[in-house]
């Protein structure tokens, strides 16, 4: 199963970013994680842009083509998503290969829940699938934890390995039976 990460963050130091960078370390064999590394180069969303669509929007409507799964992790600011990640998804809003695309929502924030809210209301207006049990918060912000720390902490890793495998599952599994959501381990 191929899954493409997206962070909402353009910061070097992110968490979110890290957090995506340890899933693909820690992705099983099954999982071919990969992350769209040019959310900071897509220019500001214009319909009229839509006729001829710059190469920086070919190469995201190319990558969520070729996925199975879409994986977000992003940042609150000022109580909404970044700026980064709605343009983003202005981008894929008109794109036929998003609609049912199951996608899982990361959030390394517990307590940003008005952004993790905000994204999932996005994703479902724009037909994708959130699939519940590979959508948990994590609670990340403040630790510290590097993404090698991620991938070494027994408590984390095993976290991220079960929203993986929860993401895998219900893309074999198919449409519409995506289950409750998953509390955290």
């Amino acid at each position: 199963m191929r899954v493409l990460g997206i962070s909402g963050s353009l910061r070097v130091a992110s968490i979110n970013s890290a957090l995506l960078r340890a899933a693909v370390r820690l992705a099983p064999p099954e999982v071919a994680l990969t992350i769209f590394p040019g959310v900071g180069e897509l220019p500001l969303f214009n319909p009229d842009l839509e006729a001829r669509l710059p190469p920086e929007v070919l190469a995201l409507h190319a990558a969520v083509a070729t996925s199975d799964a879409l994986l977000f992790a992003s940042p609150e600011y000022a109580h909404g998503v970044t700026g980064s990640i709605k343009n983003t998804l202005d981008w894929l809003v008109s794109f036929e290969p998003f609609v049912h695309k199951p996608v899982a929502v990361v959030n390394a924030s517990p307590r940003a829940h008005h952004a993790d809210a905000a994204l999932r209301e996005t994703l479902k207006t724009m037909s994708a699938v959130i699939v519940e049990p590979a959508s948990i918060s994590i609670p990340l912000l403040g630790t510290g934890l590097t993404e090698e720390a991620m991938t070494c902490d027994p408590r984390i890793s095993s976290i991220i390995k079960s929203l993986l495998v929860a993401l895998h599952e219900a893309v074999a599994r198919g449409p519409l039976d995506q289950g409750p959501a998953s509390p955290l381990p």
